[in-house]
């Protein structure tokens, strides 16, 4: 009997830290969450392990979460559409607002384009499925044209800046850090920037599987990166002093990027929801999303994290 408690003992303590050392899977995109999570120093005293993987944008992030690679991770509101739209099991925990001076539709500074009407019949490089694809076609709805009267010619950004500077597309509709630098360089001239026609959203998202069974995770992940939010809202010179060390671009650019963008951390509320739902109904006016895959903006959000922003809000 002696052995038989000695061996179920061992047993135990070989468990415990199994159980301890649960492990929430991120994933992120280069010099985003994570970078700034170690600038604002919120990643200390973790009861869990934290396994961070890197991708160049939304899109494989998506798909990575949708294979079951990943946990969770942060996107923009358009690719979180259309993946929610495509059947992703992905929903949205958590919400950031900022301003969209650096979500913009950018000519050439000799452009003879001035206008959003000017744009008809012209060429627009941008990602399929983008934030930069969807300020085109807010724009477009908001000078009264349908989205057809322009021609998408759908690229990764550094081949859309290559093309607009050799004249083999009209204008580039991107996002940051690429309007700031371009802007710097006096490459760019903006065009319309995102203000007024797009919402301005970007979530964390989790798969289902893990809002189901890693909740108490992803709670304390949110609070951590809303806190680590709230920081470099006060001062983002900090952060774009390790984002650049990061990245390898000056600091003028992140320090222009943050410094106007202003992101804040906000719960998925009543507002986020009209918002993402109004995200929803421009992709089916333009015959992006079919009207029987276009999801309800509250079927795909979960509203379940505001307790745990309530100490940093």
């Amino acid at each position: 009997m002696r052995r038989l408690l000695t061996v179920l003992s061992l047993a135990l303590l070989a468990l415990a830290p199994a159980r301890a050392e649960e492990t929430l899977r991120v994933g992120d995109q280069r010099g985003n969450a994570r970078a700034l999570m170690e600038a604002a120093g919120v990643l200390d005293g973790l009861t869990y392990r934290l396994e961070w993987s890197e991708f160049p944008a939304a899109a494989p992030l998506l798909e990575a979460l949708n294979a079951g690679v990943i946990d969770a991770g942060g996107v923009g509101d358009a690719p979180f559409t259309f993946a929610a739209a495509a059947g992703v099991p992905v929903k949205a925990f958590l919400a950031f607002r900022n301003r969209q001076d650096g979500l913009a539709i950018l000519v050439r500074p000799d452009s003879g384009i001035r206008t959003v009407p000017d744009l008809q019949g012209k060429r627009i490089a941008t990602n399929r499925g983008s934030i930069g694809h969807q300020v085109v076609l807010a724009a477009l709805e908001e000078a009264g044209l349908p989205a057809d009267s322009v021609r998408f010619t759908f690229l990764p950004p550094a081949d859309a800046k290559l093309a607009l500077a050799s004249g083999s597309v009209d204008a580039w509709s991107t996002w940051e850090p690429y309007t700031s630098a371009a802007e710097l360089a006096g490459l760019v001239r903006v065009l319309r920037d995102g203000n007024g026609i797009t919402p301005g959203l970007s979530y964390a998202v989790a798969s289902e599987a893990a809002l189901k069974t890693k909740r108490a995770l992803l709670a304390d992940y949110a609070a951590r990166l809303a806190k680590a939010r709230a920081w470099a809202l006060k001062d983002p010179a900090p952060y774009a002093a390790a984002w650049s060390r990061l990245i390898g671009l000056p600091e003028t650019v992140p320090l222009r990027w943050f410094g106007r963008a202003q992101y804040r951390t906000v719960p998925i509320d009543a507002a986020v929801i009209a918002d993402e739902q109004r995200i929803i109904d421009l992709y089916v006016r333009a015959g992006l999303i079919p009207v029987s895959r276009a999801p309800r903006a509250e079927a795909i959000v979960d509203p379940g994290f505001s307790e745990a922003l309530a100490a940093v809000r």
